[in-house]
């Protein structure tokens, strides 16, 4: 059975054993080389070869003793770096002979992969290297060695957090037992800890030889690990772009493990990724399109290809959802999105607006932005809107919930016209938001991020904005609500809660129970306050940003809303009478 339907498979003689080669695409394109970690063989990779098949001549291998590919006499002394290096050359010269190949490796076949994109013998064939999840145990080597000559408490602390985290390679070194436990029940539970734990989805994965493609991969650690920790190579320096993929809920490597990789890696992308150590399987998605990102502007001679904006790492080519985004924090936040290398869909009902948000996004950095005019209140646009954006570009990765309306006055003086207005807008228009894409987060599969804008007045009551305080308190209400319940699914939600920020959201808004020339003036003094504050949008698009890389559940961003949010916990009944004091007209 080959790893994909399509597939072609051929034999290549390598060192006294026969390895499966698999291949997908048109072989006359770039070739890409995928190389399984431990305990994998190639199917870990079928889920990211199909995507990437339509572009390049894709190419998998099973490592020797693994899947399909037979394994050397006798097992200890036949999984060296040297050897490794040796089936890879071979592999390399009977699909492309002619052009270098295009290195992508995940765990040990990371691990493998800095060894051939180090070495001198293989100068030449490489022309780029994606890693994640598996580093050079020559680097690794100096890291630690760094640490024990010159300790201090951080570096100590970074040691022994590692230390911890690698449990399994201490096993793995024991004799006997860790092919025991892989022929016995390990091996058949193996399957469901992965679903459980790392949320893997099955389907070719892990395949009937997982048994003893683990137990000789044990041998992978044993040949290895102690020799070049011990005595690490000097001259471990990469002679191919390499782009450094990172995911941040790796449970068997610190982030910590890359700290100055620049130094053994001067052509460095760094990408970061909120999912966990099987990232191949979770994530496919995101691992093709950085891959062909990466790939093709090795092809078209550019060194530069991610975004140089904060948080580019994380987000580049992400999808970003941002409604509102014709102006205001809506605006600033898709610039800021924008300068990550996000793709960018700026939503809002002013078509012209969010046209023009669309334009700058793209001259600040996107990799894409596309505008859409849609009233959030009108639930068939929206739903009209999340099967378009699906259809055309993609299953968003993030989004931002940020239209909303301003309404003031008196509890008896607004109108349940007014009522109706702000509920549909600043309620109504997050739930149609949260439950058409998240929806489709969900079903996705792979995790993603809502933001929902709502307001320092979502917890200080006041007496003019009893029906704004309202929507925005049931925003905060509904994202506590939805973080629970999206929890497992890998998918993060945050209340941002700004207070007084210079936008254009105090000249628009509506004040009930005042004739119209009183409107106006009201509206002007309010701008005028809110200019005097003049805290820009720019800053909670940045709160937005770091809310959603660290995974935050609710953020008070102004420091007038930190100090409400403060008092509404710990001081409420303060709070309360300063919600008494009339404000001046």
């Amino acid at each position: 059975m080959t790893v994909l339907e399509g597939a072609r498979e051929r034999r290549v003689r390598t060192g006294g054993v026969e390895l499966c080669v698999a291949e997908l695409g048109d072989p006359r394109r770039p070739t890409v080389v995928l190389v399984h970690g431990y305990p994998d063989s190639k199917e870990v990779w079928s889920e990211v070869a199909a995507r990437l098949a339509g572009r390049f001549h894709v190419v998998l291998y099973d490592v020797r003793g693994h899947g399909r590919s037979s394994a050397p006499s006798p097992l200890r002394g036949g999984f060296t770096l040297e050897k490794l290096t040796d089936d890879f050359l071979a592999v390399a010269d009977a699909v492309s002979p002619d052009r270098p190949v295009h290195l992508v490796g995940h765990d040990w076949g990371s691990v493998q992969s800095w060894e051939f994109v180090t070495v001198k013998r293989t100068e030449g064939r490489i022309a780029s290297f994606t890693s994640m999840s598996g580093p050079s145990l020559d680097h690794f080597g100096h890291w630690i060695n760094k640490r024990l000559r010159r300790p201090t408490p951080r570096r100590v602390g970074q040691l022994l957090g590692q230390g911890a985290k690698s449990w399994y390679v201490y096993l793995l070194h024991t004799p006997v037992l860790p092919e025991l436990a892989w022929r016995g029940p390990l091996g058949k539970r193996w399957p469901g800890i992965l679903e459980r734990v790392e949320k893997v989805p099955g389907g070719d994965y892990p395949t009937a030889s997982l048994p003893s493609d683990a137990a000789h991969g044990a041998w992978l650690y044993r040949d290895n690990v102690r020799p070049r920790l011990r005595r690490p190579r000097e001259d471990a320096y990469a002679h191919a772009p390499v782009q450094l993929i990172t995911p941040l809920g790796d449970a068997f490597l610190s982030e910590r493990l890359y700290d100055g990789l620049e130094l053994w890696a001067p052509r460095l992308t760094r990408r970061t990724l909120p999912a966990k150590h099987w990232v191949p399987r979770t994530r496919p998605d995101r691992l093709a399109d950085w891959i062909t990102e990466f790939v093709t502007a090795t092809e078209d001679g550019r060194s530069e290809t991610a975004a140089n904006g904060k948080y580019a790492d994380r987000f580049g080519g992400q999808l970003v959802l941002v409604t509102g985004a014709g102006s205001g924090i809506g605006r600033a936040t898709a610039f800021a999105f924008a300068e990550a290398g996000a793709r960018v869909v700026a939503v809002d009902r002013d078509a012209e607006a969010a046209a023009r948000t669309a334009e700058l996004s793209r001259l600040i950095g996107a990799r894409a932005a596309w505008a859409e005019a849609v009233d959030v209140s009108d639930e068939q646009a929206m739903e009209k809107l999340a099967a378009r954006v699906a259809a055309e570009y993609g299953v968003v990765d993030v989004l931002v919930n940020n239209a909303g309306i301003g309404l003031s006055g008196s509890f008896f003086d607004t109108t349940p016209e007014d009522w109706k207005k702000v509920l549909d807008v600043n309620l109504w228009g997050v739930i149609h938001g949260c439950r058409l894409f998240g929806r489709q987060m969900a079903e996705r599969g792979q995790g993603g991020h809502i933001v929902n804008t709502a307001s320092a007045a979502a917890f200080q009551p006041s007496r003019v904005l009893p029906a704004y305080g309202t929507s925005k308190a049931a925003v905060l209400m509904l994202s506590e609500c939805l973080r629970a319940e999206l929890a497992d699914r890998g998918i993060g939600v945050t209340a941002i809660c700004p207070g007084l920020v210079n936008t254009n959201i105090t000249s628009t808004a509506h004040f009930a129970g005042v004739d119209a020339e009183e409107e106006k003036r009201r509206q002007q003094r309010t701008a005028r306050l809110y200019g005097a504050r003049n805290y820009p949008p720019e800053k909670v698009a940045d709160a937005v940003l770091e809310a959603v890389v660290r995974n935050r559940a609710v953020v008070p961003v102004t420091p007038e809303a930190r100090g409400a949010h403060l008092m509404s916990r710990f001081a409420p009944r303060m709070l309360r009478r300063l919600a008494r004091v009339k404000p001046p007209l």
